[in-house]
């Protein structure tokens, strides 16, 4: 193609990007409009109206400077095309590292510690009650070779099989892969090489972790037929652990919401509902473990897509201190607020899944050398646990015009209630607590203009509004279109404005380990770990969920306060009737 019609074929697309989310030339920086008419000299009026979209207020013979300056050639234009040229892709992270530990701060100390509880190896009487059970029980079963990793294999490949009409949270299975996996796993363990808790477990990965020769999708059309030629770390991670890969499970498109190119994932507690789905971005890894589709699952987060998903489905989902976990081999969608973590059905699944992917592998350098111990045996009684008083006084008023949302915020507090007894029954040594007056609303805007940069490519071809109509309807098409004008020195005071936000919460944990309750916007910009558990079932059957939120690499002191909650409900046990 000519570079007249390169120029044609972007300027149609450029004007057609605004039009479809009724910006215009009122938003747009007038010099970049000016680029995409092919204007030959940018003009003191393009130059005002990108001024005062920036905030700046000019003197005229400045104006004139930088509409000269961008007319003439070699100027920021043609650096801007110049790096569009390089083809970056979705899988170049840029130069620039988050790290969440302040100055001063120190990673914990490695204890070297890994005991878990190893319950009774007793067989279920059915396979039902198999499927269910969670991952401490069943690696007890196949160290003790009471049941095989090909049986339970199969068992699970039924029931995605089975069930996945009706949940709409299968990708691809790779049962090629699960079989060869499984075989191997019996093989070894028969001849006396147990590589540990998760060696031969079935599990369904996130349907944005790389495989080789699998495709992995985003759950977006765009990428539905995308095979990339690369083994994500947690996938290889999982895999020296002994544990089988049995699906790619759904999520929101481009990790967004529940919806993918394939329909809605639906929550196995609510399935037939059609206005319903399993939240997201997580929506296949929550789905298919509370479900009893898989041993466990991986899901990621940048702002709530495992705590959603796993609150929704009435599961335990983990979302690590970022720079805990290696996204290497996973799409990105924003580089300094993305995290990998699991989905299972206990506290403490969580935590043998965890120390397997945990840790640096030379691919991500976001990656800190952080040990994780896990000791069951420890004396909660330790912890210092702190909880926002206010979450648990005062009348919650009447609102006519919602009824249905104050019945559920007064069950939720019956449950948070009725939680706080439990842990005070524990002995656990409670603190009442305030969070600092702090929001991150004002620098939200990070992770959609990683996310426009993430997608860069995309927004610039013309498949971006593949995923604009049924069944995706994303909302990342205008988001990503209206992010891409984020200027960078706004991008940039954002970060640091977001220091100061880490500065702050950092406070709180002065004199606790965590706390009960949740601040997810605030904790998914400074980066701390976050865990959602069961803690009942409301008036319409619905699993409502306990939040715990722990210092930076504090995912010890939250698995363990959860497994001593676990073990005196049983909320986390309930299955779902599909």
């Amino acid at each position: 193609m000519e570079n007249h019609d390169k120029l044609e074929l972007n300027r149609r697309r450029f004007i057609a990007y605004f039009s479809s989310i009724g910006l215009g030339a009122t938003l747009m920086p007038g010099a970049l409009l000016a680029q995409a008419q092919d204007a030959q000299v940018i003009t003191l009026g393009m130059v005002d109206e990108a001024a005062r979209i920036a905030g700046l207020t000019l003197p005229p013979d400045a104006e004139k400077r930088i509409a000269d300056s961008l007319s003439r050639r070699g100027s920021f234009l043609a650096n801007y095309q110049a790096l569009r040229d390089l083809k970056l892709g979705n899988d170049t992270p840029p130069a620039i590292v988050f790290n969440p530990l302040l100055p001063g701060m120190k990673l914990p100390p490695d204890r070297k510690t890994f005991k878990w509880s190893k319950p009774e190896a007793a067989k279920p009487k059915t396979d039902e009650d198999l499927a269910f059970l969670p991952l401490t029980h069943l690696a007890r079963l196949i160290e003790k070779r009471v049941i095989k990793s090909l049986d339970l294999t199969k068992l699970y490949l039924e029931r995605l099989k089975k069930y996945d009409p009706i949940l709409h949270c299968v990708v691809t299975l790779t049962e090629e892969l699960a079989l060869k996996q499984a075989a191997q796993a019996d093989a070894e363990i028969a001849g006396g090489k147990y590589r540990g808790p998760l060696h031969g477990i079935p599990w369904g990965a996130k349907d944005l972790l790389a495989v080789k020769g699998y495709k992995t999708t985003f759950g977006a059309s765009p990428y539905k037929d995308q095979v990339i030629d690369v083994d994500s770390t947690v996938f290889t991670r999982l895999s020296e652990a002994g544990a089988v890969l049995v699906a790619k499970l759904t999520m929101g498109a481009l990790a967004q919401g529940d919806r993918w190119f394939g329909g809605q994932t639906k929550s196995p507690w609510d399935p037939a509902n059609p206005t319903s789905g399993s939240s997201g971005s997580s929506a296949g890894p929550a789905s298919t473990t509370a479900a009893g589709l898989v041993g466990f699952s991986i899901g990621t987060e940048t702002r709530g897509s495992i705590m959603s998903p796993a609150s929704r489905c009435g599961v335990t989902g983990l979302r690590p201190t970022f720079g805990r976990v290696s996204r290497y081999g996973a799409m990105a969608l924003c580089w300094t607020m993305d995290k990998i973590g699991p989905i299972c059905r206990t506290a403490e699944d969580c935590a043998l899944v965890l120390k397997a992917i945990n840790g640096p592998d030379g691919k991500d350098n976001h990656v800190l050398p952080a040990p994780f111990d896990w000791d069951a045996t420890r004396d909660v009684r330790k912890l210092r646990v702190g909880y926002i008083k206010t979450d648990y006084e005062g009348d919650i008023p009447d609102d006519p015009k919602n009824p249905d949302r104050v019945q559920r915020q007064r069950e939720n507090r019956k449950f948070n209630v009725e939680a706080l007894a439990v842990f005070k029954a524990l002995g656990v040594n409670l603190i009442p607590i305030e969070l600092p007056k702090v929001s991150s609303g004002d620098m939200d805007f990070i992770l959609t203009t990683e996310a426009a940069a993430a997608f860069d490519e995309l927004i610039r071809s013309d498949k971006l509004d593949l995923m604009s109509a049924e069944p995706e309807r994303s909302a990342w098409v205008g988001s990503f279109r209206l992010h891409r004008f984020v200027p960078a020195v706004e991008y940039i005071q954002a970060n640091r404005a977001r220091y100061r936000l880490m500065q702050e919460f950092a406070k709180v944990f002065d004199k606790i380990d965590l706390f009960i309750g949740s601040s997810l916007g605030v904790t998914n910009m400074t980066g701390h770990p976050e865990i959602s558990l069961p803690s009942g079932f409301d008036s319409k059957g619905q699993p409502a969920s306990l939040r715990f939120t722990g210092r930076l690499f504090g995912e010890e002191d939250m698995l363990l306060l959860a497994r001593a909650f676990q073990g005196k409900t049983g909320h986390h046990l309930k299955r779902p009737k599909l």
